[in-house]
């Protein structure tokens, strides 16, 4: 009778990817959107049916809260450039990102780029997003906290690598204890 021995597997390196090049990240980001496209179609339908009454509403109630002179309003509306339908676009995923995970504002723009806007676009959309870059990086050095241990100096460097600045890195991490 022989036994047969099973060679040994080799072992397999394991060296820290950052998240986003995890393939399990862009399947989460993939049914993360799918999701948002979901829930925004509903509202869509919801807003086209009750639009009317809150545009009433909206244009009734203006007058009476309004204190400012008119010029104030019209100088601000006459100087703030309109959006192109690209920009408007690339704004709209750079909030759908920032809703389900957190990026830095270089993260940001790589990842507009990533999915095609140009890089005007993605830069307009990552400065207009009205992101809090310092609680972006809180929420990713606990995003990270959460799967993996780190030093203080060790999640710093990891938030830096993903595009934060220093001091965003610095309060993310102290932000989450460390």
């Amino acid at each position: 009778m022989s036994t047969k021995t099973k060679p040994k597997a080799k072992p397999v390196a394991t060296t820290k990817k950052p998240v986003y090049k995890q393939w399990w990240f862009w399947v989460i980001i993939v049914f993360a959107l799918l999701a948002i496209g979901a829930v925004g179609s509903t509202k869509k339908g919801d807003e086209a049916t009750n639009g009317s009454s809150e545009t009433t509403t909206q244009t009734t109630e203006t007058p009476k809260t309004t204190d400012t002179p008119k010029t104030t309003e019209d100088t601000t509306t006459d100087t703030t450039p309109s959006m192109t339908v690209s920009q408007r676009n690339a704004l709209r995923s750079a909030q759908s990102y920032l809703d389900y995970s957190a990026f830095s504002y270089s993260g940001l723009i790589k990842q507009l780029e990533y999915e095609k806007y140009s890089h005007e676009d993605a830069v307009f959309a990552a400065d207009n997003c009205g992101a809090d870059w310092n609680e972006q990086a809180v929420k990713s050095a606990k995003s990270y906290l959460e799967y993996s241990a780190f030093s203080h100096d060790g999640l710093v460097s990891q938030l830096e690598y993903e595009g934060f600045t220093h001091e965003q890195a610095e309060y993310g991490a102290t932000q989450n204890g460390l």
